[in-house]
């Protein structure tokens, strides 16, 4: 199934992240953790690039997408990045993905590894490159990234907007964002989306923040701003593991519902690969999701 099928629908809906091991390591219950993800039935589960700055995500990262839809039966989404890879892997990477029958792709610039001289010369810059070539290949439903409150290599919102724009052009046909914890950012962003004649399916991304280091983590990469609201929750629970784990699962089940009810009715949940965290919210939200 392409995600657009589902993402053209006003039915609200809820996915998920995944990520598969790091290069040299084995994530032994990836199997078993894939199974009680899918046992929520989210919409669709996508599955992050392999980490370590592996380019075209390795065989890992179609494997954990196989596993998402061909064992247990759930669309899969596979993260695609570029910055470290040749034209001619990202095609071999491809040819993989149709072979297993993967028809959605995220197509994503990616992380500059340590190291090294990126791009490289037969590689790309950036995503609406990528984005244009997986086009080309074919077959392929293409999402892409956007950023609610800027990208952090962005001179300004607008600029990032605009640029943005040639992600569209180039193929993508829905947009995942970034992580916010303020709905009202989002809210401002699809308006100026709107007025820049962007009108592709946003699928809203929730973090649900369930420990103090985790934020202080996520803020350092993303640049997400917190409100005052959501700082006094990390204030006051922060240091109270199973206390912050409840009020972040809270918080993230009242942005889900708020974003419904305003008209953003597909959610996609980063889950850190915690298929617990991710279960009490979608049973938070059973009878809106119904």
């Amino acid at each position: 199934m392409k995600l657009t099928d589902l993402l053209h629908s006003a039915k609200p809906t809820v996915s998920c992240e995944l990520f598969p091991p790091k290069p040299g390591t084995a994530l032994l219950d990836a199997p078993a953790v894939v199974g009680r993800m899918a046992a929520l039935h989210p919409a669709y589960m996508s599955v992050t690039c392999s980490a370590g700055g592996s380019g075209n995500g390795g065989s890992t990262t179609a494997d954990m997408a196989n596993e998402v839809q061909n064992v247990n039966g759930v669309p899969a989404l596979a993260h695609l990045t570029c910055v470290a890879a040749s034209r001619e892997e990202i095609r071999a990477s491809l040819e993989h993905l149709r072979l297993l029958g993967i028809e959605n792709v995220l197509a994503l610039r990616g992380d500059l590894p340590e190291g090294g001289s990126f791009p490289l010369p037969d590689g790309y810059h950036h995503a609406s490159e990528l984005a244009a070539d997986i086009r080309a290949f074919g077959g392929f439903c293409i999402g892409g990234a956007c950023y609610p409150e800027g990208h952090p290599e962005a001179p300004s919102l607008t600029a990032d907007i605009e640029a943005l724009r040639y992600k569209i052009d180039a193929g993508c046909e829905f947009l995942t964002t970034q992580m916010f914890f303020d709905n009202n950012e989002l809210y401002r962003y699809l308006y100026r989306l709107r007025c820049a004649g962007i009108d592709v399916p946003v699928v809203a991304g929730i973090m649900p923040v369930t420990n103090g280091k985790q934020i202080r983590r996520i803020m350092a990469l993303s640049g997400s701003k917190l409100p005052a609201r959501f700082r006094a929750i990390i204030d006051r629970f922060g240091e109270s593991p199973a206390a912050m784990e409840q009020a972040g699962v809270a918080y993230a089940t009242e942005q889900i519902i708020d974003l419904i009810a305003n008209g953003v009715v597909h959610v996609h949940i980063y889950t850190m690969n915690r298929p617990e965290i991710a279960g009490r919210i979608m049973a938070n939200l059973s009878e809106i999701l119904a």
